[in-house]
């Protein structure tokens, strides 16, 4: 069974500086839960994403049980817009779209995720009793940290 993760943030920043935080793999543990331990595996000696780059990880998603978690970068329009894809890992299948749009008072970012669960019934039943949820809290952590970042009075 296909799912979809759509959320949206306004960041209070131009476009070069949403792109530049967004595209640098380096900052993703930095809006993910510490309890997912995700940390960036693979050394990066340019910040600069590419189409065809790859970005290996180590996560703990349940049980403290470390996963490996391959992505792939299969699309990037520059200050526009990128996507990620699962080439190993933990998902039958996992695409997330980054999207930047620049309006008078900052930046409309947009993430959709479409994602499949392995094990057919089995991954069904996980979804709807912990993997949505949890899903949807990773991403809540998110957007309160880029509150903070982009959107605090000390800008």
């Amino acid at each position: 069974m296909n799912y979809q993760l759509y959320r949206e943030q306004h960041l209070n920043c131009n476009i070069k500086e949403a792109w530049e935080f967004f595209s640098s793999p380096k900052n993703l543990s930095l809006i993910t839960p510490k309890d997912l331990g995700l940390t960036v595996l693979t050394n990066f000696e340019d910040d600069e994403i590419y189409e065809g780059m790859i970005i290996n990880y180590k996560v703990s998603p349940l049980l403290n049980i470390p996963l490996k978690w391959q992505t792939r970068i299969i699309q990037v329009d520059y200050q526009r817009s990128f996507t990620d894809f699962q080439e190993k890992g933990p998902y039958k299948y996992w695409n997330h779209f980054h999207e930047f749009i620049p309006k008078s008072q900052g930046v409309l970012m947009k993430d959709t995720v479409d994602y499949e669960l392995p094990l057919g019934v089995l991954g069904v039943f996980a979804h709807n009793i912990f993997i949505k949820n949890k899903l949807k809290s990773i991403f809540e952590y998110r957007f309160n940290i880029l509150e903070k970042i982009f959107n605090s009075n000390l800008n």
